[in-house]
């Protein structure tokens, strides 16, 4: 089964990126066949930028994205979405990779289910 999740909100502040990130980590350690794909758009391309500093006992969503990664999932970037933070490639971390709506469109039809956050 395919499930994409699509996350718009601020990794910090809100969370629901941090809820999306539980949610998707539950679903690859109940079945692994599951695979699943983070899109981060609007301010939830933030979340991928690496090198992220959390105070001790709070969460990092950097470290939340690469367990989707650890378990074969995808981090895909809203290219345009970059561009208008400032955000460089070479700011995010290791694994998330640009992307763009023609691959979001091309993800939500793959997919068996689609959750947005």
């Amino acid at each position: 089964m395919k499930t994409l999740f699509i996350l718009n909100d601020p990794p910090y502040g809100t969370e629901r990126c941090y809820n999306a990130l539980r949610l998707a980590h539950a679903l690859g350690k109940t079945d692994p066949a599951i695979e699943v794909t983070v899109f981060l758009m609007a301010d939830a391309v933030i979340a991928a930028r690496a090198g992220q500093k959390t105070p001790d006992g709070y969460y990092n969503i950097e470290r939340m994205l690469k367990r989707v990664l650890g378990a074969k999932g995808q981090v895909l970037l809203c290219g345009t979405c970059m561009d208008a933070r400032g955000l460089a490639d070479t700011e995010m971390m290791a694994g998330a990779r640009r992307s763009t709506m023609d691959e979001l469109a091309a993800s939500t039809l793959a997919a068996d289910k689609v959750l947005v956050f």
